[in-house]
């Protein structure tokens, strides 16, 4: 497939290199206008730009490209897979990239991101759930940049620290760079506002730690993962550039699990 990616990032970059081993071609990266005459190769500054003949476009840049840019390459006809699955706490930004969905033809696929399990609670939903509860830690480094710094000085706990409790929706919309994952588990199961998220800085652990319980008609289910971050970039983990990859292999296979 003719890929063209959003960003230039940690998972972008990730990506990026991944392609070819994957049998794609990178034919583009979407880049902010003012960015486009710095060494970039390959790089554009708008839809408009894009070569002809992409097959998929790749968001790996976050909520704000997918809420600007989204709409407008479904409504003309082109596919997305997004990691920004914390996007769609926004409403406003939901329906929008639904209704140009509808109007171009184009679908937008969300990756897993950093969590598992999400076919097991998808299927749970039907039952239905009766409560699904997300709990994220990450090293206080993990945590930088983000409100967490409000309440916490994160160069200085000693313990681990919950800074954040709430519902799903609400920890997407406050850690827009953090909380792609209480957005997924939420989508999966019973929905932004019903599902209970904790946030947790933690100085006793170098990886980024998920949790999920959920109970309903079809039992108990408890899941865990122990992620490790990109490199380049403490807050982003290295499972949710391999999810990007994932959900393109699967959309080029003719059996699918």
């Amino acid at each position: 497939m003719k890929i063209a990616v959003i960003g230039t990032g940690a998972i972008a970059q990730y990506v990026q290199r991944a392609l070819p081993e994957h049998g794609h071609e990178l034919a583009a990266i979407l880049v902010r206008p003012h960015r486009v005459a710095s060494k970039i190769p390959l790089s554009v500054g708008s839809i408009d730009d894009l070569p002809a003949g992409i097959d998929m476009v790749l968001d790996c840049a976050g909520h704000e490209a997918l809420a600007g840019l989204g709409p407008y390459i479904l409504a003309n006809g082109m596919d997305i897979i997004s990691v920004s699955v914390g996007a769609l706490a926004d409403q406003k930004i939901a329906d929008r990239l639904e209704s140009a969905a509808r109007q171009g033809g184009g679908r937008l696929h969300l990756a897993s991101g950093a969590i598992g399990g999400l076919d097991c609670l998808s299927a749970a939903a039907v039952g239905p759930l009766k409560s699904v509860t997300y709990v994220g830690r990450k090293p206080p480094a993990g945590w930088k940049g983000s409100l967490a710094e409000h309440s916490l000085e994160l160069d200085k706990i000693s313990d681990a620290e919950t800074h954040f409790q709430g519902s799903a929706r609400e920890a997407a919309l406050a850690y827009p760079k953090n909380a792609n994952v209480a957005a997924a588990v939420a989508l999966a199961g019973v929905g932004f506002d019903d599902t209970q998220v904790r946030l947790i800085a933690d100085p006793t652990i170098y990886k980024n730690i998920h949790e999920v319980e959920a109970e309903g008609d079809f039992g108990t289910f408890q899941f865990r993962i122990s992620g490790t971050a990109l490199p380049d970039n403490p807050r982003s983990s290295a499972l949710a550039a391999m999810s990007v990859l994932s959900k393109l292999d699967q959309l080029c296979k003719p059996i699918v699990l």
